[in-house]
């Protein structure tokens, strides 16, 4: 433990090896030495009441990347400005500001205005993400956290009406990194479709942090390129937190989903951001908290209305329909399922629309419909929408299993247990081959509302076959 009068921790974003290189250049360029910096900061402290001991042996650890704690980062740098006769700040010296001192997993759920903190934030929580698990430890779902991206997003969207300059970009065709970053989201895309979140998240937040940051923070680059870049890091962002949901690692996705928003300004992509809009109203309400779920919704129908994107605005519909049904507000989600319609039949289909959308369709509308069906306990309506999207979706593992499992709780609902429990089982079968918690899920809400009937050997057995999938019975 650091002692009293020198007061500092290990920053998090250097280790003993990380040296503190902008601390050293400034020190060399000033000519200022270890000791004379160590006795001009000890000055300025004791002139504002702190009685401070620094000495070339605490400067040696600062260049080795320990963080001063309270105000010694100010102090450091209103000493190097005297002597360079310029002034510099903490932060140009290498020090984070004081709310980034805090855990990654922490300040990764905050919208920051500041662009650099965002990114470092970003590159931080992947890094601890994939080769750092143990300190995140258990990354909770924050529903009190998801009030500041909506307010900021929404103030963003109030400072720049009218200006939707995203829309009117031409996409850059020539090979260079937006191309790339591109295939690369459509590679994730057909993977994530094909074996679930879970066997492609590693992947995708690597891929993120590690190459699409570095070009985010490179200087030099085009804006018109750069603009781009932003949104495609967006999407990545975006698909980094659904692919944590997918595979349980709900306070991850919350995370990455936060921070793709901030991303999203910056490419000032509307469409984009009406779509993480909505993966955050999927969350909250997949979560117990229907009522974020349908605020998220609203703002990012706020976000998309005139965004030039009808299937945007379909899938905002459906998400504020999923957050009223799960209130058991029939009214509204029977409204809300109506404008989602209104929407799809606007559309001129996905070729016409943004790349974000284009895999939304009337059989996206089917699957959404059949949930809220389900919740609402309209058995008969929740079987005819489930069982036509069980039929359109074969290429789409993910969106099969849940809506059968939707299927088979609609027959459950009409007392037809060999049915339901005989589609049930096709779903169990298709969770064998890929990895998605929303899929299990799903399934595992099927299960619980066969409580009443477990002294039937039927479900018995299918208690029996479900549990290295699902887990034992809760």
């Amino acid at each position: 433990m650091a002692s009293v009068t020198d007061g500092q921790s290990r920053s998090p974003s250097k280790g003993p090896a990380g040296a503190n290189k902008a601390l050293a250049a400034a020190l060399r360029d000033a000519g200022c030495s270890y000791a004379s910096l160590a006795l001009r900061v000890n000055e300025l402290g004791r002139r504002q009441g702190a009685d401070s001991n620094y000495d070339k042996a605490s400067v040696t650890r600062w260049l080795n990347g320990q963080q001063p704690r309270a105000n010694t980062p100010e102090l450091i740098a209103a000493v190097l400005s005297e002597r360079l006769g310029h002034a510099v700040s903490p932060t140009d010296l290498g020090f984070l500001p004081p709310d980034q001192q805090r855990p990654v997993a922490g300040r990764a759920l905050v919208y920051r205005e500041d662009l650099a903190d965002t990114l470092h934030t970003l590159a931080e929580l992947g890094s601890t993400d994939i080769s750092r698990r143990s300190l995140l430890g258990a990354v909770p779902f924050v529903a009190g956290a998801l009030t500041n991206p909506q307010r900021e997003w929404l103030l963003w969207m109030v400072e720049h009406a009218g200006n939707n300059d995203a829309a009117r970009l031409a996409p850059v065709t020539d090979g260079g990194p937006v191309e790339q970053v591109h295939a690369m989201i459509g590679m994730f895309d057909q993977m994530d479709n094909h074996f679930g979140g879970g066997g492609v998240r590693t992947s995708i937040v690597h891929y993120l942090c590690t190459e699409v940051v570095p070009l985010l923070q490179r200087r030099g680059t085009p804006p018109h390129q750069q603009r781009l870049l932003y949104a495609a890091a967006a999407r990545l962002a975006a698909m980094a937190g659904w692919s944590s949901y997918d595979a349980g690692e709900y306070g991850l996705a919350q995370r990455y989903m936060t921070q793709a928003l901030r991303l999203c300004a910056e490419g000032r992509d509307r469409v984009l951001g009406g779509q993480i809009l909505a993966g955050l109203s999927h969350l909250a309400t997949s979560l117990g908290r229907p009522d974020e779920g349908v605020a998220l919704a609203r703002a990012g129908i706020a976000t998309a209305k005139d965004s030039g994107s009808p299937l945007g605005l379909m899938r905002l519909y459906a998400m504020s329909a999923r957050g009223h049904a799960a209130r058991g507000r029939s009214g509204e989600t029977a409204e809300a399922l109506k404008l989602a319609e209104q929407q799809l039949d606007a559309s001129r289909g996905a070729a016409q629309e943004s790349a974000w959308v284009s895999f939304l369709d009337h059989h996206y509308l089917q699957a959404e419909s059949a949930l809220c069906f389900r919740d609402l306990g309209l058995a008969a309506q929740a079987e005819r929408t489930a069982g036509e999207s069980v039929d359109a979706n074969a290429d789409r593992r993910r969106r099969q299993a849940i809506s059968r499992s939707v299927l088979a709780t609609a027959h459950l609902q009409q007392n037809r247990l060999d049915e339901a429990i005989g589609t049930a089982t096709e779903a169990l079968d298709t969770l064998s081959a890929m990895h998605s918690e929303r899929s299990i899920q799903a399934l595992r809400d099927f299960r619980r509302r066969l409580e009443s009937r477990r002294h039937e050997p039927l479900v018995q057995e299918f208690e029996r076959r479900s549990r290295p999938v699902l887990g034992a019975v809760a």
